[in-house]
């Protein structure tokens, strides 16, 4: 048989969050049931109208390559010009976009770990090297920035992965911090992942920085709006740096509906600011509860955090079969820790009952 070229070959699927449905039908669980924990998004469904728009968009055509009218109100939402833009269907498919473009066999990459696997996948599948540096683990797991500065000024990598707020940790680099890494990475590629940004605190304007330097800034309105069955992303960038990804893009890469749903998204007044409140309620109430359990939840600057439960992929399994899905970070190199995002009050209220009646824990409060 016909072998693939041996980059493929030697390929590892990143894991992801999420429901496994094969999972759930050897274990007689059925998904309808499930209350996902695992996954990052807004738990409080699209805002108000789109699922009823939708049913008017015409699917016997062909979806607009450029994703004219999405990518037009995005631009007026931030301000900032349309050719600075991209759409993506997902942020996933931008990442790969950007390592098809820029990156090929022989060139480095530095990433952070632990972070986003999906970096290193696309990092592979052009052949390039990928440069690892730990983060700090000692309580929150900080990224020290000198350090990467003195890997930057050795290496001289072709591209820098930066998640931001860092997924799993939910750590968040300040403007002062990336700003003097791409004072440093003159001649790399910095690819600022904000897949997070609108569920993090006290966040700062990351697209001022679109033409200070080779910077591409990844977003996720699936995440942000409750798109996760459509797959919605875009890209910020300069000028030049988005008409290379448009080369390499592929032809009605966003579909129709994804479109549409994205513009009626953006005209939902105050959902976001809503959403984020909510979350923040239900995040706080996680934490004072999972704390009087006797488990020491991480800080975090957005919508989800990590805790250390002992053996993760145990207590995950113990919590699917009650109904409840938590992302357990093995495959993020943290096989004692599950990360978390919290969902409605109620629901948060059930999983912090499930956790009772999983294990035992000494009760501080």
């Amino acid at each position: 048989m016909l072998q693939p070229k041996p980059t493929i070959g030697k390929l590892v699927r990143c894991a992801h969050g999420g429901i496994n449905y094969n999972e759930l039908e050897t274990l007689g669980i059925p998904p309808e049931i499930i209350l996902d924990f695992s996954v990052s998004c807004n738990p409080f469904g699209p805002p108000p109208g789109i699922r009823e728009a939708l049913g008017n968009t015409a699917i016997d055509c062909y979806p607009d390559s450029e994703s004219s009218e999405l990518r037009q109100s995005l631009a007026r939402k931030l301000n900032i010009g349309s050719d600075n833009l991209i759409i993506g269907s997902g942020s996933t498919e931008l990442i790969r976009l950007v390592a098809i473009a820029y990156f090929g066999p022989g060139d480095l990459a530095l990433i952070p770990q632990p972070t986003y696997g999906e970096y290193e996948v696309a990092c592979h599948l052009v052949d390039a090297q990928v440069l690892k540096q730990p983060m700090l683990k000692e309580a929150t797991f900080q990224l020290n920035t000198a350090e990467t500065v003195g890997l930057i000024q050795r290496h001289q990598p072709k591209g820098i992965f930066l998640c931001n707020p860092n997924n799993p940790t939910g750590q968040y680099l300040t403007e002062e911090k990336v700003k003097h890494i791409m004072s440093i990475a003159k001649d790399s590629l910095v690819i600022l992942d904000e897949a997070y940004i609108a569920f993090t605190e006290s966040a700062w304007t990351s697209s001022d920085l679109v033409n200070q330097g080779n910077l591409v800034i990844l977003r996720s309105m699936t995440k942000d709006y409750a798109l996760a069955g459509l797959r919605l992303g875009y890209a910020i960038a300069a000028e030049p740096v988005i008409s290379v990804l448009k080369r390499a893009q592929p032809p009605w890469n966003v579909n129709a509906i994804a479109q549409k749903a994205g513009v009626l998204a953006l005209n939902a007044d105050d959902y976001l600011e809503k959403s984020k409140v909510k979350i923040q309620e239900a995040k706080g109430f996680l934490l004072r509860e999972l704390t009087c359990l006797g488990l020491s939840p991480l800080p975090s600057q957005t919508n989800f955090f990590l805790v250390e439960v002992g053996n993760a992929a145990k207590f995950r399994l113990a919590l699917l079969k009650k109904g409840i899905l938590v992302r357990d970070c093995t495959s993020f190199g943290l096989p004692d820790y599950i990360r978390l995002a919290p969902r409605t009050l109620p629901e948060c209220q059930k999983l912090i009952e499930a956790i009772k009646e999983t294990r035992v824990y000494s009760h501080a409060c």
